[in-house]
């Protein structure tokens, strides 16, 4: 099985290009998704979550603005909170792994790929990528989203350069879904 690492910053088209590679048969194992799920209604983080910081989950799940104020520019509590977020993922990925051995290759949609190393599991890293302009326009359309919100969340990820420099293939969504669901497409025939 190939292993293939599917990252980009924010506003970037990653979530479009993996439901590409979903289509044409790919298993995408979200991260995101896993964080929401350990954080939603009886989710498997919620309790040690809510020990590490008290008042911040409720039956329904988490209270992310309440968690939010506890750890947005707080590294200590950031961490604090991925000592708890990070092991449980890892366990989900390593469920989706073992469901999907007899894939020829899978998809690990992991936003901080580069960032938290998860790159060192996979044989194939794919950068999601778009000008700054496509960027800031999407992240911008955003509900509830500001320019100093994307401004933040910039500064929290890792440079798209530095995330195209260390990929083994990027892909281009800022020319329209058509181009960038024929380089998907390219690139799962290839492997």
């Amino acid at each position: 099985m190939i292993i293939i690492g599917l990252t980009g910053s924010i506003g970037m088209g990653k979530s479009t290009v993996a439901g590409m590679f979903e289509r044409l048969g790919v298993p995408v194992f979200d991260a995101d998704a896993a964080v929401r799920q350990l954080q939603g209604p009886g989710g498997r983080a919620l309790a040690a979550i809510e020990a590490a910081f008290p008042g911040t989950t409720h039956a329904g799940g988490l209270h992310r603005e309440r968690l939010g104020a506890h750890v947005f520019g707080n590294a200590v509590a950031l961490r604090r909170l991925e000592a708890i977020l990070h092991p449980l993922v890892a366990d989900s990925q390593s469920r989706f792994l073992g469901a999907h051995r007899l894939k020829p290759a899978v998809i690990l949609d992991v936003p901080l790929l580069f960032e938290k190393g998860g790159w060192k599991r996979c044989d194939l890293s794919v950068v999601v990528s778009a000008p700054y302009r496509v960027q800031r326009a999407r992240v911008l359309a955003r509900p509830g989203m500001t320019p100093e919100k994307f401004a933040a969340i910039l500064k929290a990820q890792m440079p798209d350069r530095e995330k195209r420099a260390l990929a083994d293939v990027v892909i281009e969504t800022g020319r329209g879904r058509r181009e960038t669901w024929a380089e998907v497409r390219r690139l799962v025939a290839s492997l």
